[in-house]
């Protein structure tokens, strides 16, 4: 397995092109800029790369804004989200609104690694203010959560990656 990750937009999201069981996906493309764009170009070019699938953890325009351009780049590629599932070899989907009512997570058992978008970041968690955020709901999420193995390593939608282990023993929201 392989991650790749590309800090774009204005708000710092991470957009992460990930290779498993020869399957590449692009997890919240947020491709603002059209520097953006070619970085990430540039990245699935030189490692001749064709992505299958887009994986998006919720629809804020911060973590989506870069889908359009993908299509026209690779007309063929799928989006899984909350409103369009579809079982992916090796993956979970897990639902975790609190954030955003369409929030999810995908969950790579066998590598134990979790892209939780803006459900759960390193010492923090998403904002609970915005349309259909719900502080409450988002703590329950995050109790879903640390069921996961402690060595399960988050890639967040901003900032570094880190352990549930860590988050549970740090984290002053779990």
């Amino acid at each position: 397995m392989r991650i790749e990750t590309f800090i774009c937009n204005p708000y710092s999201e991470c957009t992460y092109i990930v290779e498993y069981n020869g399957v590449v996906y692009v997890i919240d493309p947020g491709m603002y800029t059209n520097r953006e764009k070619t970085t990430v170009q540039s990245y699935l070019d030189e490692h001749q790369l064709t992505p299958a699938y887009i994986l998006v953890t919720h629809k804020h325009p911060d973590h989506v804004c870069g889908i359009e351009y993908l299509q026209e780049k690779y007309p063929n590629i799928e989006i899984v989200d909350y409103f369009n599932q579809k079982a992916l070899d090796g993956i979970s989907i897990l639902y975790t609104p609190g954030h955003k009512s369409d929030a999810i997570c995908f969950y790579f058992e066998k590598e134990s690694i979790l892209f939780t978008g803006d459900t759960l970041f390193k010492s923090s968690i998403g904002r609970t203010d915005l349309p259909t955020g719900d502080f409450e709901t988002l703590i329950k999420s995050l109790q879903k959560l640390q069921t996961l193995p402690p060595q399960t390593v988050i890639y967040p939608g901003h900032g570094p990656t880190t352990t549930l282990a860590d988050e549970i023993e740090c984290n002053p929201f779990l």
